[in-house]
């Protein structure tokens, strides 16, 4: 598409990356189930090498089913470019890759689905890096995390599993005053609730796993560059400096606000080998065409569950963002002014017994280790996704052992409180 600033949201989860296939003239986007591509000539197959002309090499780096996909979702968030993965968690290390080194750190909040912790805790530090957990919500206690060797701030925008909202704003300002990226992992929002780039992100991480795809069938991962970021500011060589495997090329003097992204796919998806397959992007790219749609009806049904738990006595407490009773709710109407997402935490009484009971007892609600998908879905996260990290973390990350996780689905909302109603009273009784 030409002009896509332009056209609306709806039009551009259907249109942006898609064109008529050249050959057949096919309108779907094809699924190139291809590893290799054939050059036209000894000069064409040098330049695509040398960076200097944009094209097809080898499926571990580009693929012209991902490259819709990462054109739509880049187009989708606001951004110059997209470089699409294997999964979410695949799509976090890409997105450190370019600025991280040995010594270097990132402070993360403490809000963050408990998987990341875990990566960002433990598995970085084998390539020694490290991460600073703050709870992000204390903008002092940011600052004062950040040091020489900071390389980002990450945070999510709603953070899983609780549903809270990140001030993004006010955590970007700090980045910028640090000389550093503001990554939003922005999977349990999407981007028709959120755009993190508008609120001042300079990368946009997504498990495509999940609310993209929307039919829990594939995982992917993808990750946003917003191109407004200076990578020559002295702390990214990577990006800055000549670079030995393209003799000396320096990927921000060459390509400016692309850097990032070509750096993505030339070194990071050629070293690393996280790729995205093909079959998976041409799901994704049929989930995101009802994007929208999806999301208007989760968030609907979240908003209605929500309020039918929160006046139910056997709940301590419920998380969603979009309830007025929420700390994050005028927050979350300047972040996400088209709803608060679908992804929050309850408390039920009786503790972590009755948690288990109760996720025994559904029916309709599915027991995964999943979000965003149109079915609805509950985890007892202590006992599964944030197992391992210690109490005093899992109450960080709002998973504390009497609490469950619902990602709402788009069934009827009515249906879902009647399996809530059914399965608590065995919980707790």
């Amino acid at each position: 598409m030409s002009d896509t600033a332009s056209y609306g949201f709806d039009t551009l989860q259907i249109h942006a990356g898609a064109r008529p296939d050249p050959a057949t003239g096919a309108r779907q986007v094809p699924i190139y189930q291809t590893t290799a591509y054939v050059f036209r000539d000894a000069d064409h197959a040098a330049a695509l090498f040398n960076l200097q002309e944009v094209g097809y090499i080898y499926s571990r780096l580009t693929n012209p089913t991902v490259a819709a996909l990462q054109e739509r979702i880049a187009t989708l968030e606001g951004g110059v470019g997209a470089v699409c993965c294997s999964s979410g968690h695949a799509a976090q290390i890409m997105a450190l890759f370019p600025l991280m080194a040995p010594g270097r750190n990132v402070v993360a909040s403490t809000r963050l689905y408990g998987g990341t912790v875990q990566q960002f805790s433990n598995t970085i530090r084998k390539f020694g890096w490290s991460a600073k957990f703050v709870d992000t919500e204390n903008l002092d206690a940011v600052r004062a995390a950040i040091d020489a060797d900071t390389r980002a701030i990450f945070c999510e925008s709603i953070a899983n599993p609780g549903g809270y909202i990140s001030d993004l704003p006010a955590l970007a300002r700090i980045a910028d005053e640090a000389g550093v990226p503001l990554i939003v992992d922005n999977t349990s929002a999407s981007p028709y609730l959120c755009r993190p780039i508008e609120h001042g992100a300079t990368l946009v991480v997504h498990s495509t796993t999940k609310y993209l795809t929307g039919n829990g069938t594939v995982t992917g991962g993808a990750i946003v560059d917003s191109g407004k970021f200076d990578w020559s500011n002295g702390k990214f060589p990577s990006l800055s400096e000549p670079e030995p495997a393209y003799h000396g090329l320096k990927f921000h003097e060459t390509f400016g606000g692309l850097a990032y992204t070509f750096y993505g796919i030339a070194i990071g998806l050629r070293d690393l080998g996280m790729t995205m397959n093909p079959q998976g992007a041409h799901y994704t790219l049929l989930g995101i065409e009802t994007l929208s749609l999806r999301m208007e009806k989760h968030v609907a049904n979240a908003m209605k569950v929500a309020q039918w738990l929160e006046k139910d006595p056997r709940v301590e407490f419920v998380t969603y963002a979009g309830l007025p009773s929420s700390p994050y709710a005028e927050r979350a109407k300047r972040i996400c002014p088209k709803g608060a997402g679908a992804l929050f935490t309850f408390a039920v009484k009786g503790g972590y017994e009755a948690c288990v009971k109760l996720v025994n007892a559904l029916e309709i609600f599915s027991h995964v280790a999943n979000l965003g998908d149109t079915r609805s879905l509950i985890i007892h996260s202590a006992s599964t996704t944030h197992r391992q990290l210690t109490p005093e973390q899992q109450a960080a990350a709002g998973a504390a052992p009497n609490v469950v996780r619902v990602s709402i689905g788009i069934e009827d909302a009515d249906d879902l409180i009647a399996d809530l109603d059914q399965a608590l009273a065995k919980a707790t009784s």
